[in-house]
Formats: structure tokens, C-alpha cells, sequence
């Protein structure tokens, strides 16, 4: 089933962004910051579609060189997984980056650290995490496949934009993923554009999707551009 991300109305209220796409699909995913931030799953709980939460990624770095901000995101992911867990969510991560080029491996060996503590709560609180490949800004990890091996020992989500305003799509739709973004982009810079809009071949993408049962969930800025690829 094609979900939803609440980004398309996260200029309204949660309650009045999850009625309006629930009458639309059974499969929500919440991006959980601004006006969707979740302190507690009740905003959530009187509905009986199937949830994924988008964890808070502003000011959150998994793969600090500062150690303190680091725990302090790992701790806050473990917040977002305790509230998942009660509407049984897979949640979706940002791999973190780094401030300046000599630091890249450090903070490489940081978020395998972050990695680690991860895996250690989503067994604690029984939920499923994976991470998302980013757009093109160059201090940020995991933009093409061959940084895959940086998140050994949790899942992985395609963010399909993202890999093309990278270059390297194709490519990574050869690694199956357990969650997927779709939106559009013509790689000039990462703007959720309606499916089907840009450069995108979805065609590979929705074969991709099949063969690896992963998730879809369309994630762009528009309320009906994410409905009128449902109907």
C-alpha cells in the first residue's frame, strides 16, 4: 500500500493532517518535528492505520565528533522509539555528518557507535529503525551505496530523491530496502516534487519496491501532488 508523509501538511496541526490522510490511505508515515512533533503517541492512537514515524533530525547529529551531542542524539531517537513501540512503527533515521573534511572518519567511527546504541533500544523497545541515504550536501554520511557498510546491523530506507539528485539510483535500488521515499527531483537540488515530476524513472523504482516488500511512502510538499498518485 502507498502511504503518506505528513510533510505534505505540516503546516497544520497533527490532528487535522493525519484526518485528512487517513481518508485517502491506510498508511501514515509522521514526520516528527515543528507542528508534528510527538511528545507522547496519543495523537496517534485513535487511529487504526498502519504508522511510521520520521524521527527528528533537525539538530540532531548521530555522528557527532562531540560525544556529548552524539549520546544526546541517540537519546532522543530512543524517545522517538518508545513511542513507536506503542503503535508498533518502524521509525526512520538520519545517519548524522561531519563539520570539516579531516574528520570524516572519526565521525564515520561515530556513527557506528550510534549504530550500535540504536540496534541495542530497538531490541529494548521491539520496533524496527532504518536509515536514510541523503541529498547532496557534502559533510553529509551515507549518500551513495558504497557507504552502505555504515549501517551494518539495521535497516535501510531508499530515499529515491535523494539517490538521484546523487547520481547513483540505479544503483542503489540493487540493495533492497525495508522503507522507501518517493518524490521527485531534476538533481538540481532536493525539492519533494510530485511523483512522476522531474527526471525520475519511476518504473525501476516500483519494480524495486515489489521485489524487496520495502514500504513506499510518498513524501512530498504538497497535499494533493501525495493524493493524486493514490488515485
Amino acid at each position: 500500500m502507498l502511504g503518506i508523509s505528513t510533510l505534505c501538511l505540516h503546516h497544520e496541526p497533527l490532528p487535522l493532517a493525519l484526518e485528512r490522510i487517513t481518508e485517502v490511505t491506510g498508511s501514515v508515515e509522521v514526520m516528527d518535528e515543528g507542528l508534528h512533533r510527538l511528545e507522547t503517541a496519543e495523537p496517534l492512537l485513535s487511529h487504526t492505520c498502519t504508522f511510521s514515524i520520521h524521527a527528528p533530525c533537525r539538530g540532531i547529529n548521530l555522528a557527532s565528533l562531540l560525544e556529548s551531542i552524539r549520546r544526546a542524539s541517540v537519546e532522543m531517537m530512543e524517545e522517538c522509539f518508545a513511542i513507536a513501540a506503542e503503535v508498533n512503527a518502524p521509525v526512520v533515521v538520519y545517519p548524522g555528518y561531519f563539520a570539516w573534511h579531516e574528520e570524516r572518519d572519526r565521525a564515520e567511527l561515530q556513527l557506528r557507535c550510534s549504530i550500535a546504541d540504536l540496534s541495542r533500544a530497538a531490541r529494548e523497545y521491539s520496533v524496527q529503525y532504518a536509515v536514510e541515504n541523503m541529498w547532496n550536501w557534502e559533510y553529509f554520511l551515507l549518500k551513495t551505496p558504497a557507504e552502505l557498510p555504515l549501517i551494518d546491523g539495521c535497516g535501510f530506507t531508499l530515499d529515491v530523491g535523494h539517490a538521484h539528485q546523487n547520481h547513483c539510483l540505479s544503483a542503489f535500488l540493487d540493495h533492497p530496502a525495508q522503507h522507501y521515499h518517493l518524490h521527485g527531483n531534476d538533481t538540481s537540488e532536493d525539492s519533494p516534487w510530485g511523483v512522476g515530476k522531474g527526471t525520475i524513472d519511476f518504473g525501476p523504482v516500483m519494480e524495486a519496491i515489489r521485489k524487496s516488500g520495502g514500504s513506499p511512502m510518498i513524501e512530498v510538499a504538497d497535499f494533493d501532488e501525495a493524493v493524486e498518485k493514490l488515485l
